[in-house]
């Protein structure tokens, strides 16, 4: 079966405060148009340091998205948890674990940033060990247990709703990151769709006496997919906007060949390429269906896009697309 993802960044290049306040709206009312229609999850990201307002509390958003939604799996992928104070990392994560009966999960990131790290002051060098220390005293404190910490001892409170904790990755493209992964007891989410990844993953876990937890691998198609009546259209009126999205992440992430990296330059040459997709819902029903389209990864405010087709791309995928497979099962 087909899953239906919707991720936002709020990523809107020489967007005005007024229009990003909408794109905010937005997301709110499509998180809920997306809980009431049966949508396998929702998913916020987390950068800094953007000109693009790259969003970057996504504990807010996700908090916001809790309230109004009642079901739909809402994940943070991924939460740089360098960026953060740990303890209060610790209080709030449990807390928005309280809100949403442990609907919101999370996947920890170190990010690939300078940058990043350079606005909160974090230490570049040692952010691998840095990181692990971090998640270590954030396990021990969900589980209850009094920690030091900068000389301090301390325990938190509440404790997450989730026994021990929520659903937690550890993100990363590197064989570090499997390692790390296996090391502190995590599942695992490669941005990258390397099964060697997956491997050392489960073979670190079993040196490490436990049971490999859950792999997640990008799955094989296009990073970000619309649906639109017309596509010959929708290229032609908002290609620059999926262009933009593009180029913005290879600034980033360079030569990277992860799941949203495009080398393309013109709008022309995107379309021509595999990481954005547009097709009408004829079309995506028969991809899907043929398992062309394992999953379809929905991006509905990409690049700042304008209220429509933003819509047109939920409605179509929600009304006509996800019924049709539905009625196959």
């Amino acid at each position: 079966m087909t899953s239906f993802v919707s991720r936002f960044d709020f990523r809107a290049p020489g967007t005005d405060r007024k229009a990003r306040q909408e794109l905010y709206t937005r997301a709110l009312d499509q998180a809920a148009y997306l809980d009431e229609h049966g949508h396998d999850a929702v998913m916020v990201s987390e950068h800094h340091a953007s000109d693009d307002g790259y969003l970057p509390s996504p504990l807010l958003v996700a908090a916001a998205m809790v309230a109004r939604t009642r079901t739909v799996p809402i994940t943070v992928s991924a939460l740089l948890v360098n960026m953060y104070d740990p303890i209060k990392l610790a209080e709030d994560v449990a807390v928005l674990d309280q809100l949403s009966a442990g609907r919101v999960s999370y996947t920890f990131g170190l990010g690939y940033r300078p940058e990043e790290y350079a606005l909160f002051g974090r230490d570049w060098e040692s952010r691998g060990d840095d990181i692990e220390e971090r998640i270590e005293l954030l396990l021990a404190l969900w589980r209850g247990e009094e920690v030091s910490y900068d000389g301090r001892t301390m325990r938190v409170t509440p404790l997450p709703f989730s026994d021990p904790h929520p659903f937690l990755f550890y993100g990363g493209g590197s064989r570090a990151a499997a390692r790390r992964a296996a090391r502190l007891g995590l599942n695992f989410q490669p941005n990258v769709a390397d099964k060697t990844l997956r491997d050392l993953y489960n073979e670190e876990c079993r040196s490490h006496g436990r049971e490999p937890g859950f792999v997640l691998l990008p799955p094989p198609g296009p990073g970000t997919v619309f649906c639109a009546d017309d596509p010959d259209r929708f290229w032609a009126e908002y290609g620059e906007h999926l262009l933009a999205d593009a180029m913005a992440y290879r600034a980033w992430s360079g030569t990277k060949n992860t799941l949203i990296t495009d080398d393309s330059s013109t709008v022309e040459e995107l379309r021509a390429g595999s990481r954005y997709l547009v097709l009408d819902p004829d079309e995506m029903i028969r991809q899907c269906r043929e398992r062309e389209l394992r999953a379809v990864s929905c991006h509905p405010l990409c690049g700042g896009m304008p209220e429509e087709p933003s819509w047109e791309s939920v409605r179509l995928i929600c009304e006509q697309v996800a019924p049709a497979l539905r009625a196959d099962a």
